[in-house]
């Protein structure tokens, strides 16, 4: 692409805090056709949104897979974790350090 077009493209297309706003709001709803497409043309001239979007949707995937661990508490008791030997190791080892 030449300079001008991509000065002209940019100028036109949303900025990128607009874009990381829609990304995110596009993965709880359905955006209209030319938000979409104003979006798209801008992932194609910014790796920056494409890695951000990227990104928020890899977390949204990880919590969406591990709901267990995300409770108020911590994890649930029947998920893996440290035993209580190891959890004191680990305390005393912190405390001689100190």
């Amino acid at each position: 692409m030449s300079d001008a077009f991509t000065r002209y493209l940019a100028a036109r297309l949303p900025s990128c805090r607009e874009v990381t706003r829609l990304g995110s709001d596009a993965l709880d709803r359905s955006l209209p056709f030319g938000q979409r497409l104003a979006v798209r043309f801008h992932l194609l001239i910014c790796v920056w949104c494409r890695r951000y979007l990227r990104q928020i949707a890899f977390l949204r995937r990880a919590v969406r897979s591990r709901p267990d661990t995300l409770t108020e508490g911590g994890p649930s008791p029947d998920s893996p974790g440290l035993s209580p030997e190891a959890r004191e190791r680990i305390r005393r080892a912190i405390r001689d350090r100190t």
